[in-house]
């Protein structure tokens, strides 16, 4: 079984250090993303190759709307996530662990080719980043047949391994979940780590933003400006999709957001921002 990158063997366990958890992995055990498993002492990438998902999609549903405006890509996904958010979209693969097929990076590169109407692939549906070497693999092999590259993620990946992976991205949307530390905390993330990540991919990929719009939880017009404001500062030509929240998962019990907040919301980004779109309306 292949070995995964960024992680330090201590005894029998295996300190991961791909994301800001650094998570202390015991030996069959696995890491919080599920993904990453400490096999007699080493870090294994267990999801590796499983694919959970696979479509040809319009490349503005990953939501890019500003790289190949019109165009198809393929998508696809696997399984883990480095957060758990309780309003997960696509929870079914990235809180459990679903049914898989393996796919060889030179597999998917097949499979990629002969999608003539597709520009390349997306790694979206649950979290890319916790398969890294998989994603940092297909990418340098997808790349050499001049395939585009796609990650949509949640930004929460330390910076090293970014910086090795970042060449072979061509685009990522990044899911800024809210512009408040404590939001992240209650959902497992760290907010500097996404903030330094949309920094960092901004110098050599296209880069999109999206913002789930969750009522009572990241809704104000304050909390917005803030978040428009400081995308401005890197580039005011960064897309910011600002996408209605249907109850999913463990907020399954609320209501979705009102179209009113997604379109008051806009018009606040709108003063910081060239390109704002509203999704989900």
């Amino acid at each position: 079984m292949k070995e995964a990158a960024f992680y330090e063997a201590v005894g029998d366990s295996a300190h991961c250090q791909l994301c800001p958890h650094f998570c202390r992995i015991k030996p069959g055990a696995s890491g919080i993303c599920k993904a990453r498993e400490n096999v007699s002492g080493k870090l294994v990438p267990a999801s590796y190759g499983q694919l959970s998902s696979i479509a040809l999609d319009p490349i503005e549903k990953k939501p890019l709307r500003r790289f190949y405006p019109g165009s198809q890509i393929l998508s696809v996904g696997s399984y883990g996530c480095s957060m758990h958010c309780s309003f997960c979209q696509n929870y079914a693969i990235s809180q459990q662990t679903p049914q898989t097929e393996y796919y060889s990076p030179d597999r998917l590169l097949e499979l990629a080719l002969s999608a003539k109407a597709s520009i390349g692939v997306a790694f979206t549906y649950n979290e890319p980043f916790v398969a890294y070497e998989y994603l940092l693999e297909c990418a340098q092999l997808l790349g050499s047949e001049s395939q585009k590259v796609v990650a949509v993620t949640n930004g929460l990946i330390n910076s090293e391994p970014l910086r090795m992976l970042l060449p072979f991205i061509h685009a990522l949307n990044i899911d800024i979940k809210s512009f408040r530390h404590d939001f992240y905390t209650r959902h497992g993330g760290d907010l500097d780590t996404v903030k330094a990540a949309v920094k960092a991919a901004s110098q050599s990929a296209h880069v999109e933003a999206t913002t789930l719009i969750i009522p009572g939880q990241n809704d104000t017009k304050e909390e917005m400006g803030e978040l428009a404001s400081w995308l401005a500062e890197i580039s005011p030509d960064i897309p910011l999709h600002i996408s209605r929240f249907f109850p999913r998962y463990k907020m399954a019990h609320m209501q979705p957001t009102p179209v009113e907040t997604v379109e008051s919301l806009a018009k606040v980004a709108q003063d910081h921002l060239l390109y704002v779109y509203k999704g989900n309306l």
